[in-house]
């Protein structure tokens, strides 16, 4: 299996979650995903050329696209970019009690060291 199917397919789930979240009419605020896209995609092409161009990490030649940027494939974004459409999606599709009974938790954590 060639990195670029095995991508689909894990983007594939992440994108049904998103629009999920958007019919669910509680979507993230994509402007702010897409600010730390940014930030987020530039780490990643920063470290993931480190580690590769140090050998810590090498990729099979035949089962890459032989798109690259720098010495890394352009594969390794998609765990980037699904985590940041999955992660926010997935927060905003939580019942909001859920979210509200985390923060009542992190409070009386917070209440409890003062």
């Amino acid at each position: 299996m060639t990195y670029t199917l095995l991508n689909i397919v894990f983007l594939a789930v992440v994108a049904v979650v998103g629009v999920a979240a958007v019919l669910a009419r509680r979507s993230p605020n994509w402007r702010a995903v897409g600010l730390a896209s940014i930030l987020l995609i530039a780490l990643t092409a920063i470290f993931d050329n480190v580690i590769i161009g140090t050998g810590i990490v090498d990729y099979d030649d035949a089962l890459i696209s032989g798109i690259r940027i720098g010495v890394a494939p352009i594969e390794d974004f998609a765990y980037t970019v699904a985590a940041l459409v999955l992660l926010p999606a997935v927060w905003h599709l939580l019942p909001t009690r859920t979210r509200e009974a985390g923060a009542e938790a992190g409070d009386a954590r917070q209440n409890k060291d003062s």
